[in-house]
């Protein structure tokens, strides 16, 4: 639907040829400033007009004469077509609004619609048709005033800027008009000009919120950059023209989507009216339609505006233009490599691993030679000393070297490959757990998807809910159902809006869990890009050809024997399993024939003595003195006889670890092959139900639409259309999730085979693809 602004300075470019009719009418336009988009509004006006009159007449457009904001230009426009053959004049923009509204009396009809809004308009309570001959107006529900009072609710600005167009002031008293609403109202105001050159680097120092009141003529880069400006100086903003410029990155709006079609008719009724000799004095000039309150919500996080769960009855919120900068934005591969990176539980794995690589290193050092040293003081009986001829002196002190060297040792060697093993079975434990690190990640991921798409879902199904409501309304004014109607819908809107509330806070609790797995803190915010199959980094996930080949009753076999056998090849599981065997049977053989191994080592001594004193101390004549330093060496082999029988039990515990782990192995392997083939037939209902729930979803839809026009003419009791709603909510919440089971499922195979292809190169993809591709044709 395009913006109201459009339409406000909608011209007409090209002249319109007519066919032969019995009557003539020639249509004049008045515009300030045409656009390119304004084109294909003014196709749709010329069908509508000639579609209302018919065969009436003919109808005969001449080119628009445009103004450029010029007053004095717009007068002479107007007195143009005054004195020139057309018979209707159709006037457009906020300088032909006013010029012509000077006017005392009107020569020729016009039908007046500018954007000057009913701030400016002065009539009488209770007058509802401009009683002056020849004129007539469209007035909407464009307020000033009532914006401000809308905006001041959502946030209580002291001193908001506005944005007007630099020739508002100078045909509009516009000033008076905001000076009297602040003398009576609390904050104050910056007007602030936005020149017709283009320039939109505007001064938005000293201001704490923004209102714009113009901007007719910028294009939308122009309007980008504005809105940039303002949000990144964290200024709430409120529009005071439709819900597109929410949707472009303003902040909140009080009007709707604009009902094109509701002008183009109106306008069309009142050309067909004057064609039958009706007077423009006694049309009505008031076009009434309902105020809608609109929030971006991707703006709102931007610029850190606070949203209440209590907005949600009565504001559509809308989640914004891609262009709207949200902050920190991931990807499903930036999760995985995340967790990968930083997640604690395979942080405490991968110190599992240097801990059994502390013990590899222990049981290793057991060949390193193992060096001492010690000094003693010694005091002996002086009577003994005195008689030991100066072997034994009363007072000595000494020191000694001793080396041990393990040569050879069968449990020493039995015990490096055993923690070999082990740590290399640690390894595999972190190899399984990263796997199931990715898996969760990737679960954690889709949820958050999925319960991001919900809380859209759940917000559009509260709009229906409204929309409901309204029809409820005016069927109740009209008489055609009774008061039940409407409670039974505010009921829903209630219930509607708890479960937007429930779908918000879920969402927020799957956001949680994707910030504990990356360790960041709860309270990081941060949003995430969508998935979609065979898009982006999903590219090469083609579930057609995937569902072709488990079609394929020749096929599916031998794709499921590769992937089981690539399963089993992949996984840590087994990999950890196969380590912890080779650790048992390496028990196994100290503990039977490695027995009998000697143990041979070399051992070695060297004795010092530092001093001698007291009796004894001196060598007698005829005595040899002894040397002071002496030393010995010696190789020393030893076999364990009998350890208390502890060798045979070590050996019996071995043999029934290993047929334990034997019997792990198979259940691995047993598991491994149901997980695969269950995942399979799961993938093939995920991709059954992406192409069931596209079509549910559009005959949800067209039902819904034709049951809501069936309630409005009373055609349909209340429970039919709200079966209709309830269906539809269904059927849009199971096409937007079917698209994201079916990756996760994905994903869940890959664990499985213990092979993520997000995680590996494209070379690596390409060389599974291939060897899957080659083991089907060599079984088949």
């Amino acid at each position: 639907m395009k913006n109201i602004k459009l339409f406000f300075l909608i011209s007409i470019l090209h002249l319109i040829g007519y066919s032969q009719s019995s009557k003539t009418v020639t249509i004049g336009i008045l515009a300030d400033k045409s656009f390119e988009e304004t084109i294909p509004l003014l196709t749709k006006l010329k069908a509508e007009i000639k579609g209302v009159v018919g065969q009436d007449a003919t109808i005969v457009f001449r080119e628009a004469l445009e103004n450029e904001f010029d007053v004095e230009k717009a007068k002479s426009n107007y007195k143009t077509l005054v004195n020139s053959d057309v018979d209707i004049i159709l006037a457009f923009g906020v300088i032909n609004t006013i010029i012509i509204d000077k006017e005392e009396e009107y020569p020729k009809p016009v039908i007046l619609f500018g954007s000057a809004n009913s701030d400016f308009y002065d009539f009488p309570e209770g007058q509802k048709t401009s009683e002056i001959r020849n004129i007539t107006y469209l007035i909407t529900p464009f307020s000033y005033t009532d914006d401000l009072t809308v905006f001041k609710t959502l946030f209580n600005y002291k001193n908001i800027g506005i944005i007007v167009d630099d020739f508002i002031p100078e045909i509009l008293p516009i000033n008076k008009l905001f000076d009297d609403y602040f003398a009576k109202n609390d904050g104050s105001y910056k007007l602030i000009p936005l020149p017709k050159n283009g320039n939109i680097s505007l001064d938005l120092n000293g201001v704490d919120a923004i209102y714009l009141a113009g901007g007719f003529y910028l294009n939308d880069n122009q309007f980008k950059s504005l809105v940039t400006d303002i949000n990144l100086k964290k200024l709430p903003s409120f529009s005071a023209f439709s819900k597109e410029d929410v949707e472009k990155g303003i902040l909140a709006s009080n009007q709707p989507e604009t009902n094109i079609n509701q002008f183009f008719r109106r306008i069309a009724l009142n050309v067909e009216s004057i064609i039958n000799g009706v007077n423009l004095s006694e049309l009505p000039i008031y076009l009434d339609y309902k105020n809608e309150l609109s929030i971006n919500s991707s703006t709102a996080k931007q610029i850190g505006f606070p949203l209440r769960y209590s907005m949600l009855a009565n504001v559509d919120f809308i989640s914004g233009s891609n262009d709207v900068n949200t902050g920190t934005s991931y990807s499903i591969i930036d999760i995985m490599n995340g967790v990968v990176d930083k997640n604690l539980s395979l942080e405490n794995e991968r110190i599992n691993i240097e801990l059994s690589n502390q013990d590899v290193k222990t049981a290793k050092s057991s060949y390193l030679p193992d060096l001492s040293a010690s000094a003693t003081g010694l005091y002996i009986d002086p009577k003994v000393a005195e008689i030991s001829n100066g072997a034994n002196p009363e007072f000595s002190t000494s020191g000694s070297v001793t080396l041990e060297q393990v040569i050879y040792s069968e449990s020493v060697g039995a015990s490096i490959t055993i923690n070999e093993n082990l740590q290399k079975a640690q390894e595999e434990i972190y190899n399984a757990a990263e796997l199931d690190a990715l898996l969760d990640a990737s679960v954690a991921y889709f949820n958050a998807l999925i319960l991001k798409t919900n809380v859209e879902i759940q917000n559009q199904n509260l709009q229906v809910t409204k929309k409901n409501l309204d029809i409820a309304d005016q069927n109740f004014i009209a008489g055609e159902s009774g008061k039940s109607d409407v409670l039974r819908f505010r009921s829903q809107l209630a219930q509607n809006t708890q479960s937007l509330i429930n779908a918000e806070n879920q969402k927020q609790q799957a956001f949680n869990a994707i910030n504990q797995l990356l360790n960041n803190p709860i309270n990081t915010e941060f949003d995430i890009s969508d998935a979609r199959i065979s898009e982006g980094i999903f590219i090469n996930y083609k579930y057609q050809d995937f569902l072709e080949i488990l079609d394929d009753p020749k096929l599916r076999p031998s794709l499921i024997k590769f992937l089981v056998e690539e399963a089993k090849r992949n996984a840590p599981e087994l990999k950890n399993i196969g380590f912890n065997l080779k650790a048992t049977q390496r028990t196994y053989r100290l503990n039977n024939l490695g027995r009998f191994v000697p143990t041979v080592a070399l051992q070695g001594q060297y004795d010092l003595a530092f001093s001698e004193s007291g009796k004894g101390s001196t060598i007698p004549s005829g005595f040899a003195a002894s040397p002071d330093g002496t030393y010995n060496v010696a190789l020393n082999l030893s076999v364990p006889i009998f350890q208390q029988n502890q060798r045979n039990i070590n050996r019996q515990t071995a043999r029934i670890q290993e047929d334990q782990l034997s019997v792990q192995k198979e259940n691995v392997e047993l598991n491994i092959e149901r997980n695969v083939n269950d995942i399979l037939l799961d993938l093939i209902n995920q991709i059954a139900n992406i192409e069931i729930s596209k079509i549910s979803e559009e005959a949800a839809r067209e039902s819904l639409d034709l049951t809501q026009n069936a309630y409005s003419q009373g055609a349909v009791p209340l429970i039919q259309l709200i079966d209709a709603q309830t269906n539809y909510l269904q059927a849009q919440l199971a096409r937007a999730t079917a698209n994201y089971d079916y990756l996760l499922t994905s994903m869940q195979l890959e664990r499985a085979i213990g092979y993520f292809f997000l995680m590996n190169t494209e070379a690596s993809n390409q060389d599974f693809i291939q060897r899957a591709r080659q083991y089907i044709l060599n079984n088949n």
